[in-house]
Order: C-alpha cells, then sequence, then structure tokens
C-alpha cells in the first residue's frame, strides 16, 4: 500500500486513504478531468458499500453538473453493474466510487467510457494528462446538468446474466448457497439473482454499509471463517465476492477453498462443450483455462495484465469469453467488464446439467498451483534482468508482452515491474506449489546476481 500523500493513480482510476491521499478536493479535480473531454450527456455514477462513498459521490456528481453533465445516479451497486447502465442510458461515461479489495479507509473512482468498459489505456492517459494540468470546462448557470436517480439498478444486469444459463434447469435443483458479500455491493444484486435461479440462500453481509466482516480481499487466508461455515454446513457451494462485485472466489461443498484462478476455469468448463469459440485471458492467468481450451478445440489468446487489456483482445477477437484469474470473468454477452454474478450463475449451471459436486469437477481438473513473489528492482534495471533471466532459462519459450514471461508448456513464470514501486513482481504456476514457488525464487536469486 501507498504510504505517500498522494494517491495512487492509474489509467482506469485512482485510489488512496480518505482524508489524506483522496479528498472531496482531489476526486473533484479528477471527475473535472474526465468531464473537460466529454459531450453533453448522462453519467452513470455507482459505488460500493464504504460509508465514505457517500460523501464522494456527492462531490462527484456537483461536479459533473457543474461541468453541464447530467450523473445517474444508482447508489450502491456493482462496478459490472456501472458498466451496464453506461450502456442502457445511452450514456457518455460512468463512474464506479469503490476501492475494490483495499481496506476500508481507502476509497476510490474508476472510470467507464460510453460503451460500458473500464476505460482504455489511450483514454485513461489523457484524463491523466488532463488532470495534471488541472483541466476543467464549468458551465454557466443556464448551462447546468441535472441528475436523476434508478429506482431498481440492478434489475437490467441481473436479468443479462439470467439470459445467459439455464434458469429453469438450476431452479430444478434448488442449491444451497452460502453467499459472502463480506457488506459491499453485491449483496443486493446478488440475493436477487441467486432467489431468481431458486437457490436456499444464505448471505453474510447483506447490508453494503463497507464495515467488512473480514479482510476484503477474497483469498484463502481472509476466507477461513466462511470456508469454515461450509464446511459445517449443508451447502452446494459458497460464493465470495470483493467489495464492488466484480471479482469471485469459490469455496466447494467440502470447505475447500477453490480459489479465483478456478471462477473462469469453471466458467469455461460449464460453456465450451456448448459453445466454441475464441478466448481471451490476461498473461498471469492460469494455464487451466489453455487446457480447456485445448480440449474444445478452441483458441485461447493472452493479453497483457489489465481488464481494459483483456476486453480490448476480446473485441478485436470476437470472443466468445474471456477473463482474468482475479476471479473476474467476462461475458460479453453481459457486458465487457469483469463480473462475479456471471461467475456465479455459470458455475450454478455447470452443477445444474451434472450429477457432480462442485469438489468433484475441480478434481476433474489439472493440479495447478501459483506462487508470488516479489523482490527490489528499479524500473531501469529490467531490461537487465530480463536478458539475465532469458539467459538462465534457455529452454523456455519467452514472450515481452507485459514484462517478460518464460513458458515450459507445464509451468511458467512472469516477471513484471510494478508502476507504483521500484519493485519486480514474480508470479509462477506449475504442477505443484513447491515447484511454483521454486521458480521465484530462481528468479530472485538471478535478479539478486544481476541487477
Amino acid at each position: 500500500m501507498s504510504t505517500s500523500s498522494e494517491p495512487i493513480i492509474s489509467v482506469s482510476g485512482l485510489r488512496g486513504i480518505l482524508g489524506t491521499q483522496l479528498t472531496a478536493e482531489v476526486a473533484m479535480r479528477f471527475v473535472s478531468a474526465l468531464a473537460a473531454g466529454l459531450p453533453p450527456g448522462k453519467v452513470v455514477i455507482g459505488r460500493d458499500g464504504r460509508r465514505s462513498g457517500i460523501g464522494l459521490s456527492q462531490a462527484v456528481s456537483a461536479t459533473l453538473i457543474g461541468h453541464g453533465l447530467s450523473p445517474v445516479e444508482l447508489g450502491v451497486a456493482a462496478t459490472p453493474t456501472v458498466g451496464v447502465e453506461v450502456r442502457r442510458n445511452q450514456a457518455v461515461a460512468g463512474i464506479q466510487i469503490s476501492a475494490s479489495h483495499n481496506p476500508r479507509e481507502y476509497n476510490g473512482l474508476k472510470l467507464f467510457g460510453a460503451d460500458g468498459r473500464v476505460l482504455t489505456k489511450v483514454s485513461g492517459e489523457r484524463i491523466l494528462a488532463a488532470y495534471r494540468s488541472r483541466a476543467t470546462a464549468w458551465v454557466s448557470e443556464s448551462q447546468l446538468g441535472q441528475s436523476q436517480t434508478v429506482e431498481q439498478p440492478h434489475r437490467a444486469h441481473g436479468e443479462l446474466v439470467l439470459s445467459t444459463v439455464d434458469v429453469d434447469s438450476i431452479r430444478r435443483r434448488k442449491f444451497r448457497v452460502l453467499l459472502d458479500s463480506n457488506h459491499g455491493a453485491g449483496s443486493l444484486l446478488g440475493r436477487w439473482l441467486l432467489e431468481q435461479l431458486g437457490c436456499q440462500v444464505n448471505l453474510l453481509g447483506d447490508v453494503p454499509d463497507g464495515a467488512f466482516s473480514h479482510a476484503p480481499e477474497p483469498t484463502a487466508e481472509n476466507l477461513q471463517p466462511v470456508a469454515k461455515l461450509l464446511a459445517h454446513g449443508n451447502y452446494d457451494v459458497g460464493f465470495c465476492q470483493d467489495p464492488d462485485a466484480d471479482r469471485l472466489a469459490v469455496i466447494d461443498e467440502t470447505g475447500a477453498y477453490i480459489g479465483e484462478e478456478m471462477t473462469l476455469a469453471l466458467c469455461l468448463k460449464q460453456l465450451l462443450p456448448k459453445q466454441q469459440g475464441t478466448i481471451v485471458t490476461n498473461c498471469a492467468t492460469s494455464g487451466l483455462s489453455r487446457v480447456l481450451a485445448a480440449q474444445f478445440d478452441c483458441k485461447l489468446l493472452q493479453s497483457a495484465v489489465g481488464e481494459a487489456n483483456v476486453a480490448d483482445l476480446m473485441l478485436a477477437e470476437q470472443a466468445i469469453f474471456g477473463g482474468e484469474g482475479n476471479g473476474g470473468p467476462i461475458d460479453p454477452k453481459v457486458g465487457y467488464v469483469r463480473d462475479s454474478f456471471v461467475g456465479m450463475a455459470r458455475i450454478l449451471d455447470l452443477l445444474a446439467h451434472s450429477q457432480h459436486s462442485l469438489s468433484q469437477h475441480v478434481a476433474e481438473l489439472p493440479a495447478l498451483s501459483i506462487a508470488k513473489d516479489k523482490s527490489d528492482v528499479s524500473q531501469e534495471a529490467l531490461p537487465e534482468l530480463f536478458e539475465c533471466l532469458t539467459a538462465h532459462f534457455p529452454d523456455a519459450q519467452t514472450s515481452r508482452l507485459d514484462g517478460l514471461k518464460l513458458d515450459w508448456g507445464d509451468r511458467w513464470l512472469l516477471v513484471r515491474g510494478s508502476n507504483t514501486e521500484p519493485i519486480v513482481r514474480y508470479i509462477a504456476e506449475a504442477p505443484t506449489l513447491a515447484e511454483a514457488q521454486q521458480l521465484c525464487e530462481t528468479a530472485k536469486d538471478v535478479a539478486a546476481s544481476c541487477t
């Protein structure tokens, strides 16, 4: 986490600690930079459950109105819902107020284009430049925008998700589901969707007030209390969302944490027997997607890390599905945004058309483990490090799509520099966790001797 007084800014938005890194003034300046380059029209605003989102939403709305734009206020809504509503309202942009999986003292702004997608790199860089130059385009009283509130902001998104699965078959199974929304934005649509699918739902953290019951990132360590409930309950599956509900981690009926990497793989296991086509993931996503694509004679393509990069390639290749290994499936039939609700519906559809339990479905997939590590390396030293690693691993297939990726078919290592810190991150996948960890350790040793 950053501890400076400046927010963490990227091409898709910003985030920071409320009151120090992120203030109403910073938010208004950032929204002004967005608004200064927009044509007249509507801008959709959503927020996750954090209490600070209320005040930030008011500041964002006032700034838009002052720039002659008309806010469409959803209130508490998931990030993918904002994307759906941007398209449905024919808005010129969208803003989600959320710090995603960061602790509750954080908040942030994520920006959407008129196509309902998280901003592309080109658009994001243009807004970053406008932010740094303090661009504004305030209008006179006669040109002020006017806000409106959406009464049922989740329904259109939910209906799109339902249209992608066999609702009747899922309903007949009356699945017992534990949904952990952890007081984030996912509970509102989550409950409605699961009830529409005929599930018996026990919802944890259903009040979207940002008072997280556990650390908000849906990792195995953070979800131990939820896993215990699954282990001692009578459930078919446990679904766990991050605060803005664009990521989904899964726990099986025995209480075993399946994790986020498995979310996309299970979606593909449900989809590909019914529909073949191109699949897109980022280059840090598990090789399970590659295995499944090959099994069903589908093409798998990889993009640089980042939701916008995945969506760009999906559109260019007319992909039928995609996503990132952080629990973020992307279904173009719903929208080009990571979507936990897509994951829930497709996993239930997979279970509905099989007599296998979730743990049995997972057991049918290859055993692959991912390890992550980091070390101190400056941006300037990265080219030399990549050359050293390529020389150290001469038998690997290399890619410079995003950092350096070394691939041996049954395992891989990705080495990427951080955009915000003078560090390099190592991500490795192998048949066992020990082998993946060894790849990271070897890379760190090379870095220590090379840079």
